[in-house]
């Protein structure tokens, strides 16, 4: 679990105001958000498609190649196209960065869906 990059994300969501409307939890670890959004509804497998705006999830595999189904990074779904998901991350390589992954990659763990509109 990494505090720093949930730290990087929850302060861009502060700043446009959902945290205190209670559109997106307040959290420092990536499985306190995972469980929100579970509990609420709100919660895609990784499998899915998302939309912009989603919190996406990740469950990196650890020095043996194993995923433990636990969220050990986050970041926001800034646009999906050509099959591919477009993030920006806090603390990607030390650095908050855009990156992208192919729809279902075997690291999404899942994706928040917060009610925005």
């Amino acid at each position: 679990m990494s505090v720093a990059c949930a730290r990087v994300e929850q302060a861009q969501l502060y700043e446009c105001g959902y945290i205190d409307k209670g559109i997106i939890p307040k959290f420092s670890g990536c499985d306190t958000g995972v469980a929100w959004f579970k509990n609420k509804g709100q919660w895609l497998d990784g499998r899915s498609t998302p939309e912009s705006g989603m919190i996406i999830f990740f469950d990196w595999p650890d020095e043996n190649g194993v995923q433990d189904g636990s969220s050990d990074h986050v970041g926001i779904v800034e646009k999906v196209e050509g099959g591919r998901v477009y993030t920006i991350e806090g603390n990607s390589g030390d650095a908050c960065e855009r990156n992208s992954y192919p729809i279902g990659n075997y690291q999404i763990l899942g994706y928040g869906t917060p009610n925005l509109f």
